[in-house]
Parts: C-alpha cells; sequence; structure tokens
C-alpha cells in the first residue's frame, strides 16, 4: 500500500471518544500546527524543543513547547518526509520519501543536506530510522527494503527484504541491536550488522500486521499489531510471545513506545485514542481525542512526557506522566 492509499484508508476510520476511557492524574495538552501541513511523525530534543516532520508540505518543523511556537524549513522539492530521529550529534535524521533520500537537518542553521539512495532502489518508500550504538543510521522502506548509513563517510547499503514489500518501524534495544517490523510481511526481524542479513521472527498472530517496534530497558521488543488490534511483546533470550489485545471494539493498533519507567503506550485509530500499558498489572488507560479522527502515527517520549503527532488534526499532543508514577 502507498502514501497516498494509506492515507485515504485511515481517513475512512471515524473514531468517538471511547466509553471505556480514563485519564486519571495525567495531564494532556495540545499543540497546533498549521492546518493542513501533513504532520506524521516527531522527537523529542535534550534542549526541550520537538523536532516533526510534515509530509504534506515537505517540511521538518521545530515546536518550542514552552510558547506554543514553531519553525519551519522545506526539505527540497518533491519532499514527502516520514520518520524523524535525533542522532549522537543532536541533529534531526529523516526518511525522506519524496526524494528518495535521508535527510540531516543542522539545528543551528536549518540547513538540510541529503544522503540520497542509490538510483537502482529509487522507489524504496522510506519509512522510519534508527541509530545504534556505533552511530550508524539504519533504515526501513516498505517498498521491501532496509539499509543503513555511515554518517560520517557516506557510505550506504541498502538490503532487499526477506518477504518483500513491508518494512515499517524500526528499533534498537539497550543491547544495541537493531529490529525492524513489516507491516505488509506480519513478521518481526533481527538485522545482524556485519552481514546486513535479517532474520525473521514470526509473531503468535497470523497476519497481525506488525507495525511499530520499540525496545523496553530488558531488550524485549514491543509491537504495535495493526490488523489484530494487538499489542505484543517479543523476549529474544527465551524466544518467548505475550499477547494482548487492546480495549475497545475493533482496536486498529499504530504506534508504540516504551517509556523510561517500561510502561508502553499505543495509538488505537478507532477508538481515537493514546492508550497506556502496564505490562506488570495488565491494565489499560486509554486518552482519547477531544477531536475525532486524530489518527496519531507516531509516539516518542523523555522521562516524565508522552509526545504524538496527530496527523488528522495537525496537532501536536503531549502527555505529562510524571504524577503517574
Amino acid at each position: 500500500m502507498n502514501r497516498r492509499q494509506f492515507l485515504a484508508s485511515s481517513a475512512a476510520l471515524f473514531a468517538v471518544r471511547p466509553s471505556f476511557a480514563q485519564e486519571g492524574p495525567f495531564r494532556k495538552k495540545y499543540f497546533p500546527i498549521s492546518a493542513g501541513i501533513g504532520l506524521h511523525d516527531l522527537a523529542p530534543a535534550s534542549d526541550g524543543t520537538v523536532w516533526f516532520t510534515a509530509q504534506g508540505k515537505g517540511m521538518l518543523g521545530r515546536l518550542d513547547p514552552k510558547d506554543g511556537t514553531f519553525k519551519t524549513v522545506s526539505l527540497g522539492q518533491g519532499a514527502a518526509p516520514h520518520g524523524v530521529t535525533i542522532g549522537p550529534d543532536g541533529a534531526p535524521w529523516i526518511t525522506e520519501g519524496g526524494q528518495n533520500a535521508i535527510a540531516r537537518v543542522d539545528p543551528a542553521d536549518l540547513k538540510v543536506t541529503l544522503f540520497r539512495l542509490p538510483e537502482k532502489f529509487a522507489y524504496a518508500n522510506l519509512n522510519t530510522g534508527v541509530f545504534d550504538k556505533s552511530g550508524t543510521y539504519w533504515f526501513t522502506g516498505q517498498s521491501g527494503y532496509y539499509g543503513r548509513l555511515a554518517p560520517k563517510s557516506g557510505e550506504m547499503s541498502v538490503f532487499k527484504a526477506p518477504k518483500g514489500v513491508g518494512p515499517y518501524g524500526i528499533a534498537v534495544t539497550p543491547k544495541g541491536d537493531i529490529w525492524y517490523a513489516s507491516l505488509a510481511g506480519s513478521y518481526i526481524a533481527k538485522i545482524d550488522p556485519a552481514t546486513g542479513n535479517a532474520g525473521v521472527v514470526e509473531p503468535p498472530t497470523p497476519n497481525q500486521g506488525s507495525r511499530r517496534v520499540w525496545s523496553d530497558s530488558k531488550s524485549r521488543i514491543w509491537v504495535s499489531e495493526w490488523n489484530s488490534g494487538h499489542v505484543s511483546v517479543h523476549d529474544p533470550a527465551d524466544g518467548s510471545w505475550k499477547t494482548w489485545k487492546l480495549p475497545g471494539e475493533r482496536p486498529r493498533t499504530y504506534a508504540v513506545y516504551v517509556d523510561d519507567k517500561d510502561k508502553v503506550w499505543l495509538t488505537d485509530f478507532s477508538a481515537n485514542a493514546i492508550v497506556r500499558f502496564d505490562p506488570v498489572t495488565e491494565q489499560f488507560n486509554v486518552f482519547a481525542s477531544d477531536k475525532t479522527n486524530a489518527n496519531v502515527r507516531q509516539l516518542d517520549g523523555r522521562p516524565g512526557e508522552l509526545w504524538g503527532c496527530e496527523s488528522g488534526n495537525d496537532r501536536i499532543v503531549m502527555i505529562q506522566t510524571i504524577a503517574a508514577g
């Protein structure tokens, strides 16, 4: 499924505030960005700002939560950025599908540098990226690829995914391992950094649509399952799996993020909500948006804060979690 087809299908998922929503001691705040800008992913920076991709306008933006102001920079003609992550150099690095390149934006002067994929991978449909402990940038392409970039030399390698189309979310564990999820392939895979080979691991639910992945402090891999509406966790140490279905009718689990206390945050398009899961108590908290069709596609955070992009409303949402314990 290409980006245009997915956006159209996602818009059809009309969501209302669910009766099971519980918000307790958490505090939520919204930051409106320009209507029609096409928010997609974000990454909180160490200076307190939040970088975000504006896929609809081909831009990268930086929000200052102190006063709600933001700045944007164009990533180039035809740009359609997807994912963003903060590199070891403190700069945002972007999977820029429109120009089939990895983009770096200098946080000081907003200068854009592009690292283009080889021509034979001209339609990679870049999705998300992450840095490993050595400073290598790994990325996925939904057309059936994943790859790596050495930022200092600019050397890039691109590999074909073992089951073709589907590579989407990608994560690094505290142990330094790299894992990605395949939406169309319904699997997760561990990448061998030496050879570039990807070892497929099948979740227990068939055709679950593994969309994004995140690691907890124990290097267990948490998976958001779009088709099944589940959240699952895989422990590579013993090969085990555990799976839970999100509350409500026909959940559609899109994003996943594990915070510094190993609580798992997810987004549910069907419930129009951000969901918090406690693996210890196996309890969910549901934070419904105050507007319909929020479509939060990605989550990230820092201690005490959970951040997400409401792509349907072009707002950034922050949930303060310190009071939750």
